[in-house]
């Protein structure tokens, strides 16, 4: 980003107004992207921006990460949009001709990128610049050759719809990196006046490790400011956009998503267990008790200064959760499994119950592990939930749970059934359905499709919450908070 250094009050007129309006779109797109930014915390950043040296990149992005990120997990997201609304922009990125400009032809000569005569760095002149730069660790001629890199491996070509990730394979491809951090390491081996300890060795390829993991970084800059010359910041940070953790959709969730998934999902736990208990706080207080009061303003001369109530003792509830662990659905039930159990000192008794054609009880797997990941995935490995072929019989295994858990449902006890309720056109036995709604206290169903999906294909959510107090779309993480936030 060319932009002119600036100490104290932001650069007036035109400068300053392009400032602005960047500062804005940059914020437009974190509200795109799931983060919440009140207007304050605009006024926020655009005042932290005056007190920060603009040619400072690093300075800028803390000053703005500070103003506006209020949550780890909103972290990624605003990476991905600085990156994209502050890259470096200048004349060696913008297209010419029909073809990516050179650095050495667009007027921004740069003497590492070329060779002993002044002509541009040949394939070996550039893996040898690279070793050295990264045996070293000299940070400027790494990014320099990161550059070249790009420019001689990537291909790119202006207008072309492909996607960053692309350029990023074909151009790691050429460099070889993993036979570059051996040679690395035997090199620093050969270097060293003694033969190198076992901890040195591990030290070595740690630090070798993250200096060609910085320079992968650097590829993948210099591709991210090149696609937005090309594209505009506007296209870009749309085709880069990602959904916060809370939003990723259970069942369309790639590894990576899981990942980020399993670390919110302990925050949000907490957050909601303080609420919870601070919910019950409050609802426990009951009607004045007119008498009590009375007495206590004797003290008082006769001002009922203290209120006196009459405290009510609210029930924990006993929740059973009927959980479909069949395919995709298996990601959905997990976190929520994790969820309940997380919460359950807010509940009288918390049973689990797995299906997919067959039904079995889990409770004494979460109740033995203190670590509630590790009991799900036992509960995925080891319970008996196949009857014959493996695939959701939601019929079947309602019957199941009624001959043999129904004797144990009383007025106290509140059903949540996880599923998507695609029955692969089997008997759909509503009618226990209907039982456990007479004896239960509440039914309530999570689906993790969305409701257009409902009663299409072998959907027969309509048959079965006709039976429910409760039926919700539960997708994402942020679904799950409310669902809990509404019912208990």
């Amino acid at each position: 980003m060319t932009v002119q250094a600036a100490r104290g009050p932001a650069p007036p007129g035109a400068a300053g107004a392009a400032l602005l309006g960047l500062l804005g779109g940059f914020i437009a797109e974190l509200r795109r992207a799931g983060l919440p930014v009140s207007l304050t915390e605009h006024l926020d950043a655009a005042e932290a921006v005056r007190h920060v040296p603009l040619e400072d990149r690093a300075a800028l992005k803390c000053a703005l990460a500070a103003t506006l990120v209020k949550h780890h997990a909103h972290r990624q997201a605003f990476e991905t949009a600085f990156e994209v609304y502050f890259s470096l922009r200048g004349p060696q990125f913008v297209p010419s001709d029909g073809a990516w400009a050179d650095a050495d032809l667009a007027g921004a000569r740069d003497p590492r990128l070329e060779g002993p005569g002044g002509e541009p760095l040949g394939d070996e002149d550039l893996a040898r610049m690279l070793f050295a730069a990264l045996l070293g660790g000299d940070q400027e001629r790494l990014r320099a050759g990161a550059r070249r890199a790009v420019q001689r491996y990537a291909g790119m070509e202006p207008g072309r719809p492909v996607g960053g990730a692309y350029y990023l394979y074909r151009t790691l491809r050429n460099l070889g990196l993993e036979a570059l951090l051996e040679r690395l390491l035997e090199t620093v081996q050969d270097e060293a006046e003694r033969p190198l300890t076992p901890l040195e060795e591990r030290l070595a390829r740690d630090e070798m490790e993250a200096r060609i993991d910085q320079l992968r970084k650097e590829i993948e800059a210099e591709i991210r400011r090149r696609l937005v010359a090309d594209r505009g910041v506007e296209a870009m940070a749309r085709t880069l956009r990602k959904p916060l953790p809370t939003d990723v959709e259970f069942m369309h969730a790639t590894r990576e998503d899981m990942e980020a998934l399993r670390k919110v999902i302990g925050p949000l736990t907490r957050k909601l267990a303080a609420r919870l208990a601070s919910r019950r706080h409050h609802r426990s207080r009951g009607v004045l008790d007119f008498r009590r009061t009375i007495r206590r303003s004797l003290s008082y001369g006769g001002v009922p200064a203290e209120p006196q109530f009459r405290y009510k003792r609210p029930a924990k509830p006993e929740i059973m959760v009927i959980a479909d662990i069949s395919g995709s659905v298996a990601a959905f039930a997990r976190f929520t499994l994790h969820l309940v159990y997380a919460i359950s000192s807010h509940f009288a008794k918390v049973r689990s119950f797995v299906f997919i054609d067959g039904l079995d009880e889990v409770t004494d797997l979460f109740e033995a592990s203190e670590d509630i990941a590790e009991a799900v995935h036992r509960v995925n490995t080891s319970a008996d939930v196949v009857w014959v072929d493996g695939h959701s019989d939601y019929g079947h295994a309602l019957g199941v749970f009624w001959e043999r858990y129904g004797p144990s449902i009383t007025a106290k006890t509140t059903i949540m059934i996880l599923g998507d309720a695609r029955n692969n056109y089997h008997a759909s036995e509503t009618w226990v359905m209907a039982e456990l709604q007479r004896k239960a206290r509440r039914i309530f169903w999570l689906n993790p499709e969305p409701r257009s999906y409902w009663d299409t294909g072998d959907s027969i959510m309509s048959t079965y919450s006709a039976h429910c107090d409760g039926t919700f779309e539960v997708r994402t993480l942020r679904h799950l908070e409310r669902f809990v936030e509404q019912t208990f």
